[in-house]
């Protein structure tokens, strides 16, 4: 039970990535708060859903949990949106939904949530960047700049806020297979089975990320276990390079 009564808050929670996270934070004796659209089918102590492209409803929402869990000791920035295409390609739209949900939201939850966690002695945020945004791949402009952006932020916070006792680090995955991922197939017009072998295929490990495979890690970031690392970028890839 590595977060025995530990309050955490958790975006992106109706997410493959983001459902796992949860559900194995419970599962360890933490108490959690979730937002997302609409996280209704997320079991968890409360729910505080709304757009995170709302810097107000941002602003707010660390309180928000720690109001809700009589504190705030880990924050899960996990969600995040994939905008494809190269730059010709892209519109203001894709670039304010991507800067908005991957870069602002993150930002103003940190900013929100650390003087909640330094007035009671610290805690552990960890962010869900990309192996694309630590080693860039191609036509995905948006998408890469923007979790480069919070990889560089997640640096700049884990060495501004360590000697607070606030550890912040990120986990970079690769592809996982989420529901973000098979729709995203869909979209375009492949068969997302069939992509999905493909991308097995590709990995020197045998298979993409299964979404606990993600949570896992985000787990041990945020468990005492990795006490002493701040503004780590850890890449769980399978093996895989960004090609």
């Amino acid at each position: 039970m590595r977060f025995d009564g530990k309050r955490a808050l958790v975006t992106g929670a109706a997410g493959g990535i983001g459902q796992a996270v949860v559900a194995m934070l419970r599962a360890e004796g933490a108490h959690v708060a979730v937002t997302d659209r609409d996280s209704s089918s997320v079991a968890a102590e409360a729910h505080l859903d709304g757009d995170l492209l709302d810097g107000s409803f941002c602003d707010g929402l660390p309180g928000r949990a720690a109001e809700a869990l009589g504190g705030l000791d880990i924050l899960c920035n996990n969600a995040g949106v994939i905008t494809r295409g190269d730059i010709t390609e892209t519109s203001d739209a894709d670039y304010a939904l991507t800067m908005g949900v991957n870069v602002e939201a993150p930002f103003r939850l940190c900013r929100a949530a650390i003087p909640l966690m330094a007035e009671t002695g610290g805690g552990a945020i960890v962010n869900t960047s990309s192996c694309w945004g630590v080693r860039p791949g191609p036509n995905h402009p948006l998408y890469v700049m923007s979790k480069a952006a919070l990889a560089s932020l997640t640096q700049c916070l884990g060495r501004d806020h360590a000697h607070q006792g606030i550890r912040v680090n990120a986990v970079c995955p690769n592809e996982v297979n989420t529901p973000m991922l098979r729709s995203g197939f869909e979209k375009r017009g492949f068969d997302p089975d069939r992509a999905i072998e493909e991308l097995n295929a590709s990995v020197p490990l045998g298979h993409i990320a299964e979404p606990e495979e993600i949570a896992d890690v985000i787990l041990f970031l945020a468990s005492d276990a990795a006490r002493y690392m701040c503004g780590a970028l850890v890449e769980v890839n399978g093996g895989k390079p960004v090609i």
